[in-house]
This record gives structure tokens, C-alpha cells and sequence, in this order.
């Protein structure tokens, strides 16, 4: 945001007292007397008090409303009595009421006048109530006038008040916020004494200034005081304007606030805000207990996944998406910032981590494989893995990965470095080589004699991802691919069942260099959020019988929250344009796809479109349930896909198919059990894990 160091009105002539604070034997002993400094000023900018007003207080304007409630410019009252023109022959027409804790206080006053004491205080009865200004006169502001006699509460004709009273409300009109100062005067008259409140009100406001907010918007600066422009200064108006400005602060969760107000000369009110600059940022490693231990990971690697740099105004909400990104690399079992005073205004950042015991690690686990439906263990996968996730301590992972399961098998050797060093835009980089043996089902289906063909493939080569905005993440590649079909045993086929042919280029593999190019927008990870994909692979021929195709896909999902319940809708679609192997056409069907029917079931198209909607609601804590209904298409192009598998196997080229599920929050998301109904009306049960693509 723009420096808005520079708001300004035009100015005119203004005068405040300088208010200070009061004591209760103050309020009730002193006469008040005008202050001589033509401004009032409050500060406590100095940075050990700032910033502990953020630790001390939650709520920073809190704290400043407290302290200009209790500042109040005139905070004791003497009643005057005086006599009139002319005057008395009676010595005792004109005397003053103390109660300065001396036995002095004995009131007199004219024959038409009643008295009344007590053993504490005396009552002086009051014939008429007034407010003049400092000379005596009228107010050229009758409104002025009104505010200041609505303030009032005890004072009222034909009244008997005493010191206290009086006191009381010359306090309610200096509280109204219009009035510079308030002297309270008695005057004898014949027909009774007149209690006046001689008031000096604030002037017009015609100016203002405001320094050191370098964050804060100027519009909203000047709309906090627009309305304010050409009118009497309020000091509670202005108390308010400035509580505005420290909630805009607070909502952002920005350490800032206005530190100082000065009303000058001119009608020009200026402010001094104060912001937390951050000044260092600092890493220091903790063992399980607390205490201070050498770490393995470079600071600067920690450093460098922040996103609050030095000489920004520090944010609580920006340094908790800091804790989540440090905790994100894997390596840290703990994460916290404490924000320290520095010089002025200043923050230090001091981090404390608490690092994993190790880095690197065996591992095993399990899935399932969506091109497996039949069998003992349809669809199980097993799989074990070494890794190390902070090589050279620079946050970069090692991974050595093997899954197999009844037909699958994938091994796999993965280096990432999520940060490239000397690169300032947070590219990450992965380098990839990888032998896998996938079921080829989802395009082929199985064979007549109950034989499973299967893909195998070789690939290799390097992706940089980075992010391109918020909640945008851009990804670009380049893969080398050498693919084909086999049989049960491994070895290597060129024509299906039905005598079709299973590679583009009708040698037993096709080589395809391919440049990826890949946009994924996330909202968040909840219910009722938003998410877009985009994919592009481009085949780049660059030796003769490579192939050359361009493949663009794309898939969203839209979440509704609509009371308890949540209605998503998926969209997804693809276009394969060139020469292709048959095993790359799209599959339709299945639990991702199309439910009720098996994978792939569907149809097999050069370009295809499923839509999805679903309606889930809570039932019994982490469980829900769920109805939904998907509808797919091979868009008429299954007949261009070489060999034509999808009509060769019969498939419908569309259908739909609906039914129920339930859902059960896990650690590795959403475990999904649904039961659904084909357009032929049978019915299957799926499992998947996971949000829906």
C-alpha cells in the first residue's frame, strides 16, 4: 500500500488544553483554571510500552480508549458566587464555595436567597441555569448551547446543588466531547442566584495530518474523518475515528495502533501512528525440554520460508501461515515466533524450532489401485520406502520408493528441492526416474480368456513448480517416456485380444519427450471450497517415430455450504489431439469418474466431459452421508482412438449412474464407502480416499 504519511485537509485556528490525568482529592478540592498550552497531547511511543501493549492487552485500542476515557481537562469545579451590577451594599453578596478540607466554607447570600448546611456539605438554591461562553455572552452556536444544558443533571431552576453536584456535571459537559473548557459561576440576582456554565467549545475542524502509517489506506484514513470536516471538534468523535483506525489494524493482526494525537493550531488534528517494523529475524533450536541445542538445518534455509521479510509492518496472522510453512518441510516437530521490542518501533523475530530426531527413515504403508476389480487382493498395493527429508540441511528430500501389489509394481527414485538456491520466487525442483507396471484395464478392460495385459512404462525427467499467486500454484516439466503393452509374464505385445494395435507407432514401445505444463487454484482444503486444474502435455517429436501429440485436460470442483449441508459440483474434461497410444485415451467410469460402473467401463475417448453433483450432511460426529448422481461422455470420439478399444469391448460411450455413501474424516482425508446404480441398474460399491477429482 501507499505511504500515507501525507493526508492533509486545509487548516483554520483551533485551541485544546493539555489534558492530564486526575486525581479523586484533586476533583473535589481545586478551582479549575484554564491551561496554557494551546494543544493537548498524549504518547506512549516509545517501544518497550508499544509493543507490550500487544502482549500485556489483546486488544490495543482497548487500551487507548481507557486511557482517553480517563483523561479529562477539567476535572474539579468551584462554585463562584458574584455579585451583580450594581452591586450590594452586603459585604456577603459575593463569596466563593470551597471544600478544601479547612472550615472555611460558610456561603452568603441576599435576603431572597434560603440557605441550607449540613454537617458535611451545604446546598446553595438555584433560580436559573445557564451556559455562556468565557465572556459571558451567548454562544454563537445555539446547538452548542443545547448539548452542553443536555449534559447536565443535577443542575436545574429552582434546585438546591451543592459543590459536588455542580462538579459532576461540569464534568458531563467536558465528557460530551464539544467544550475546550467549563467554569461554573454563581451570580446574586434579584430574582435569585443564576448558576452559569461559562464554556469555551472546540473550533471547527478543518485539517488533519498523519504520520508513520506507511500500511494503512489514505481513503480510509480520510473517511474516518470526512464527516467530521467543517464541524465543531468532538473529542468522543474522534476518540471513535481512531478506535476505527486500530480496529483496522487489529483485523489485519498487524502490531500497530495510534500512539499520539495533538490537536493544533488551525483546526489540525494529527496523528502519530506507530508500526511495528520487523527489525531481525533470528532461529534458535530447542531440544524436547526447551533448552537451547545445535541444529542441523542451516537457519537461512528456515529463514527463507517466510513470507514476513524484514521492514514490514509485523502481522500475527501472516506469522502463523509462516509457522504452518516451516512445519510443512517435514523436519521440525515445533515451531513458534516470539515477536521481541528493538529499537523505536521495532520488532526482532526470534523463532524457535525443535527439530525431528532424524531426517531420514523407513516406511511402509498400503493403497489401492483404481485399474484392479477383480481377484483375492483386487486392487491391493504394498509398498516400503527410504528417505531423507533434510539432506545437507537445505530441506531437500531423498526418496527410494518401491509399491507392489497383484499386477502393479513402481519403483521409483525422487530428489526434490523445494527452494532453488539464489532463486527468489520459491521455485521448487524435482528430478524423477521411474520403472512402473500399471494395469492396463482402464482402456483395454480384461481379456476374453481372463488375461490382464499390462502398461509398462520407463520415465524420467525434471519439474519446477513455484507459485504464481496467492492460492495459484504454476508447475512446468520436462519428461522422456518409453511405453508399452505386455503380457501376463512381461513380455512385450503389440495387439490386443482382438487383434487391435496397442502403440502408436506399431513398434513394441513408443518414445515421447513430452513438456508439461501444469496450474492448480485451491481455495483451502474444506468443505465448500473452490479448486481448478489445468493440465497440457505437448509430445515433442525430436528423433523420427518419436510421437507428437498435445493433450489439454482440466477438472473443478465447487463446494456450496447451505445450512448443515455442503453441495459440490465437479466438472472435469480433456482433448487428445495428434498421434497417441491407445493406453493414453481418457477412461470414463469409476469411482473418480462415473460410479456404479467398474473402471473405465464406460467408454474410451480421444476427448471426454463428466459432471458430478453431490449433497453431503453430517449424521453421527466425524461420519456423514451422502447422495449423488455423475453423468460421462466420450463425446462421440472413442472410434478415433487407434485400435478403437472402447468399441471393441462394447462400451457405451456414456452413461450415468447415482446412489448414497458415507464419509469418515481420517488423517489422510475423507475415506469414502458408496454404493451406486448404473443407467442398467446395477449396482456396485466403491472406495476411495480423498476429496473427489
Amino acid at each position: 500500500m501507499a505511504q500515507t504519511d501525507g493526508v492533509r485537509f486545509v487548516s483554520s485556528s483551533i485551541k485544546l488544553p493539555s489534558f492530564t490525568p486526575f486525581s479523586q482529592s484533586e476533583s473535589e478540592l481545586h478551582v479549575c483554571t484554564p491551561p496554557r498550552k494551546p494543544y493537548f497531547n498524549f504518547n506512549f511511543h516509545r517501544s518497550a510500552k508499544f509493543i507490550s501493549n500487544f502482549f500485556g492487552n489483546p486488544s490495543p485500542d482497548h487500551c487507548f480508549r481507557g486511557f482517553l476515557k480517563n483523561l479529562h481537562p477539567f476535572c474539579s469545579a468551584s462554585l463562584k458566587l458574584a455579585e451583580t451590577k450594581p452591586p450590594t451594599s452586603n459585604e456577603n453578596s459575593r463569596s466563593s464555595f470551597h471544600n478544601d478540607g479547612e472550615d472555611h466554607g460558610a456561603v452568603a447570600q441576599s435576603k431572597n436567597v434560603g440557605r441550607i448546611r449540613t454537617a458535611e456539605e451545604e446546598r446553595v438554591l438555584i433560580s436559573e441555569v445557564l451556559v455562556r461562553n468565557k465572556d459571558g455572552e451567548e454562544l454563537e452556536m445555539k446547538e452548542l448551547e443545547t448539548e452542553a444544558l443536555n449534559s447536565l443533571k443535577a443542575s436545574r431552576a429552582n434546585s438546591a446543588l451543592t459543590v459536588k453536584e455542580v462538579q459532576e456535571d461540569v464534568h458531563r459537559i467536558i465528557a460530551s466531547g464539544y467544550f475546550t473548557s467549563c467554569m461554573p459561576v454563581a451570580v446574586d440576582t434579584r430574582d435569585g442566584i443564576q448558576l452559569i456554565f461559562q464554556v469555551e467549545p472546540n473550533q471547527e475542524f478543518h485539517g488533519l495530518v498523519c504520520e508513520g502509517a506507511n500500511v494503512l489506506p489514505s481513503k480510509f484514513i480520510e473517511d474516518s474523518f470526512r464527516d467530521g470536516y467543517g464541524k465543531v471538534i468532538n473529542i468522543r468523535r474522534l476518540d471513535e475515528a481512531i478506535s476505527s483506525i486500530n480496529g483496522w489494524y487489529m483485523e489485519r493482526g498487524l502490531f500497530a495502533m495510534v500512539s499520539g494525537v495533538e490537536i493544533l493550531s488551525g483546526g489540525i488534528v494529527k496523528l502519530q501512528v506507530s508500526e511495528a517494523e520487523v527489525n531481525n529475524i533470528s532461529v534458535r533450536f530447542l531440544d524436547k525440554t526447551g533448552e537451547p541445542t545445535a541444529g542441523k538445518t542451516r537457519p537461512e534455509t528456515i529463514i527463507r520460508q517466510l513470507t514476513t521479510k524484514k521492514g514490514q509492518v509485523y502481522s500475527m496472522i501472516q506469522g502463523k501461515r509462516d509457522v504452518d510453512t516451516v512445519l510443512a518441510m517435514g523436519i521440525m516437530d515445533d515451531v513458534s515466533i516470539i515477536p521481541q521490542p528493538a529499537d523505536g518501533t521495532k520488532v526482532d523475530l526470534n523463532m524457535n524450532v525443535v527439530e525431528r530426531k532424524s531426517g531420514g527413515g523407513i516406511s511402509g504403508g498400503g493403497g489401492i489401485s483404481s485399474g484392479i476389480t477383480s481377484g483375492p487382493l483386487a486392487g491391493l498395493i504394498g509398498s516400503i520406502a527410504i528417505y531423507h527429508k533434510n539432506l545437507f540441511g537445505r530441506g531437500q528430500k531423498l526418496n527410494l520408493s518401491l509399491e507392489r501389489g497383484q499386477i502393479d509394481s513402481i519403483f521409483r527414485i525422487n530428489y526434490t528441492d523445494p527452494w532453488i538456491e539464489g532463486d527468489n520466487k520459491r521455485t521448487s525442483r524435482a528430478i524423477m526416474i521411474q520403472n512402473s507396471r500399471t494395469p492396463g484395464a482402464l482402456v483395454h478392460g480384461n481379456e476374453s480368456s481372463g488375461s490382464n495385459l499390462t502398461i509398462g512404462r520407463i520415465t524420467g525427467g525434471v519439474e519446477f513448480s513455484r507459485p504464481l499467486r496467492p492460492k495459484w500454484n504454476g508447475t512446468a516439466g520436462l519428461i522422456f517416456q518409453r511405453a508399452g503393452a505386455q503380457d501376463e509374464s512381461g513380455n512385450p505385445i503389440i495387439k490386443d485380444y482382438f487383434g487391435s494395435p496397442l502403440t502408436a507407432s506399431g513398434n513394441i514401445y513408443d518414445d515421447m519427450l513430452l513438456a508439461k505444463v501444469e496450474a492448480v487454484y485451491s481455495s483451502s482444503v474444506e468443505q465448500g471450497s473452490s479448486m481448478l486444474v489445468f493440465n497440457m502435455d505437448q509430445g515433442i517429436p525430436v528423433a523420427p517415430g518419436w510421437l507428437g501429440f498435445n493433450r489439454v485436460s482440466g477438472r473443478a470442483r465447487q463446494g456450496f455450504i447451505v445450512g448443515p449441508a455442503c453441495f459440490v459440483v465437479c466438472l472435469s474434461g480433456g482433448h487428445v489431439a495428434g498421434k497417441f497410444p491407445p493406453h493414453e485415451a481418457f477412461p470414463i467410469g469409476g469411482t473418480n469418474s462415473v460410479r456404479g460402473y467398474e473402471e473405465g467401463a464406460v467408454g474410451s475417448g480421444r476427448s471426454y466431459a463428466v459432471a458430478s453433483g453431490e449433497i453431503s450432511f453430517p449424521l453421527i460426529g466425524a461420519v456423514e452421508g451422502a447422495v449423488f448422481g455423475d453423468y460421462g461422455s466420450d463425446l462421440g470420439s472413442g472410434t478415433s482412438v487407434v485400435g478403437d478399444p472402447g468399441g471393441a469391448r462394447n462400451k457405451a460411450g456414456s452413461g450415468y449412474g447415482y446412489g448414497v455413501g458415507i464419509r469418515v474424516e481420517s488423517p489422510l482425508g475423507p475415506l469414502r464407502l458408496e454404493y451406486a446404480f448404473n443407467h442398467l441398474r446395477m449396482g456396485r460399491f466403491h472406495f476411495g480416499i480423498g476429496q473427489r477429482n
